[in-house]
């Protein structure tokens, strides 16, 4: 199983668009990249997605071919397969981490999301998700919200499916 992102940071934007990608996210990114190794540059896939997301999603090289590897199962010309071929592979750029560890946003993809002096980096399982602090806060308390089932003071993992029965043969 490749490994998972865990964690958040917010860190600086500077005015070309670079920002410093947290050491401990850059080892997923070489872990996840079949042809990285040591000297090289991680690659990733940057989804920018549908013009209602106000956040960038970044992936894993292994993560972004399980994507596609599931959309390519899916019936040709199907709504949903035109869909998740227009989100995850017409709206998407491939990006690589410089020597320095830092990564470029493009200007049109900082502006899509408003993304000017500092960005929130937020892990998503085999991805990051790249917002404005200011709209991750807002996002965050959103999702509460969204969860109409957990009570107040609730614990979240009360929302997990029940692990299924072990087979004692």
């Amino acid at each position: 199983m490749a490994r998972r992102f865990r964690g958040s940071e917010e860190v600086k934007v500077d005015a070309k668009g670079r920002v410093s990608i947290p050491a401990k996210f850059r080892r997923v990114f070489e872990a996840s990249d079949p042809d990285w190794q040591a000297g090289k540059r991680a690659q990733l896939v940057i989804v920018y997605g549908t013009r209602d997301w106000n956040w960038l999603q970044l992936f894993t090289i292994e993560a972004m071919e399980e994507i596609e590897e599931g959309i390519a199962r899916m019936p040709r010309g199907s709504a949903a397969r035109n869909l998740l071929e227009n989100i995850y592979q017409g709206h998407a750029d491939e990006a690589e981490i410089d020597g320095d560890g830092r990564l470029v946003l493009p200007q049109k993809l900082r502006e899509k999301i408003g993304l000017t002096d500092s960005a929130f980096f937020i892990s998503a399982g085999d991805s990051l998700k790249v917002w404005t602090p200011e709209a991750y806060a807002e996002e965050e308390r959103a999702l509460e919200a969204r969860v109409p089932e957990l009570e107040p003071g609730a614990d979240p993992l009360s929302l997990l499916a029940p692990a299924a029965a072990k087979d004692e043969g």
